[in-house]
């Protein structure tokens, strides 16, 4: 079983407090279809079978697994970094970061350049 750690929140503030009034950080409409819409094509070919969203104050990350109850295969990072006006795109497989890209599309077609699973 997984250990849980606690992460912290301030001293003696609750989460949305420690926050300031910052605005959430999430993917957008159209990043979300695009994001799906690879994701819908895989599941039909066998290859994923679950996903994840996670918000943090400046990333948003989607996560994609081949089993529920196992690690994510990859996960696609948009991070607000200070003082930069346009989020940048991220594609990791574990720890390792596979492609950094200031557009989603980019990271996406990464994708099309990895090994398949082949079924028989």
């Amino acid at each position: 079983m997984d250990n849980l750690i606690r992460l912290p929140t301030g001293q003696g503030q609750s989460r949305s407090q420690s926050r300031g009034h910052s605005k959430p950080f999430f993917f957008t409409r159209h990043e979300m279809g695009q994001l799906m819409a690879l994701y819908s094509s895989r599941v039909a070919a066998g290859e994923w079978r679950d996903y994840a969203f996670d918000q943090l104050d400046d990333m948003a990350v989607f996560s994609i697994f081949r089993h529920t109850h196992e690690k994510a295969l990859f996960s696609v990072a948009k991070v607000q970094k200070k003082g930069q006006r346009t989020p940048s795109f991220a594609l990791y497989s574990g720890q390792k970061r596979m492609k950094s890209a200031s557009s989603l599309l980019d990271v996406i077609d990464t994708f099309d350049k990895l090994p398949r699973l082949v079924q028989g």
